[in-house]
């Protein structure tokens, strides 16, 4: 009896045919990741590659648990260490041209020092500082870092970390720089807990340089704090009176960083005007 089942090499040739290796597998999912803040479900990535959903899972399973990629509900993004080889400069790249024209606009208005900054561990790293003459008297620099705890723009970011993860960061011994930094875990939870209460505005009053007061605001995307903007001005100063101007500038930026697809606004309501938000304490 003859099969009714007959090879066919014409459906053989139309079969895809993946790459043998799996240095080759791993590079076709890696090249999809064209930016620093690409997501892709592991749907998309099977789809794309056109790796067999139980492979292309494994392969993402190896590069989370070896840090290439990270991997939350949403999808899989690039993790610390392909951020590493140079797409964190990137990013930092399109977040600085995103705020540039709102720090400008918020120095001007404010009559302050701005900053721009993003998280690093235990520390933050200066993007950005607009602020004139004015920005020769405060001890900060472009490229520059600060303790993340003592500083408005750490402790706004600080503030979307998962409690654990604050924990982790913070295992050791915390840093003291001033007579009013925070120097215990249960303390700095307790300050977390207050500017999220805020809506996300942390002040800083003489926290990491005596001299200087700040106020800082998270720029916030899916997965949490992105960056931070502040605001500077002398020690015990009132620097809540512009949190609208800073609220306003945060929201902008996001819409121009995220291209309008703001997920985790401040949740402080935008305001027009100049008068003071009273900041718990």
């Amino acid at each position: 009896m003859t099969s009714a089942l007959r090879f066919d090499p014409r459906l053989e040739a139309e079969r895809p045919v993946l790459p043998p290796s799996m240095m080759e597998r791993v590079t076709l999912i890696m090249d999809l990741f064209e930016h620093p803040r690409t997501r892709l479900t592991l749907e998309t990535v099977s789809r794309r590659t056109l790796l067999p959903r139980s492979t292309a899972h494994r392969i993402l399973d190896q590069l989370v648990r070896l840090d290439w990629l990270h991997h939350t509900e949403s999808g899989y993004t690039l993790g610390p260490r392909a951020l590493g080889l140079g797409g964190r400069e990137i990013g930092h790249s399109t977040l600085r041209a995103a705020a540039a024209p709102q720090l400008l606009e918020l120095a001007m208005r404010t009559k302050m020092v701005v900053h721009l900054a993003v998280l690093d561990g235990l520390e933050i790293y200066y993007l950005d500082k607009i602020g004139g003459r004015a920005a020769v008297d405060v001890p900060s620099r472009v490229g520059g870092r600060a303790v993340a705890h003592c500083t408005g723009l750490g402790k706004a970011m600080l503030a979307w970390l998962n409690p654990e993860e604050v924990d982790t960061r913070y295992a050791q011994a915390m840093e003291r720089r001033t007579d009013h930094s925070i120097d215990r875990l249960d303390a700095l939870h307790r300050e977390l807990g207050a500017v999220r209460r805020r809506g996300g505005l942390a002040v800083d009053q003489g926290e990491c340089f005596a001299e200087i007061a700040c106020l800082g605001l998270a720029i916030r995307g899916p997965e949490g704090p992105v960056g931070a903007i502040s605001v500077v001005g002398e020690a015990r100063s009132a620097v809540e009176r512009v949190a609208p101007l800073v609220v306003n500038a945060v929201r902008a930026v996001s819409d121009e960083f995220f291209g309008g697809r703001r997920s985790c606004p401040s949740d402080v309501p935008a305001r027009r005007g100049r008068g003071p938000i009273h900041l718990e304490k």
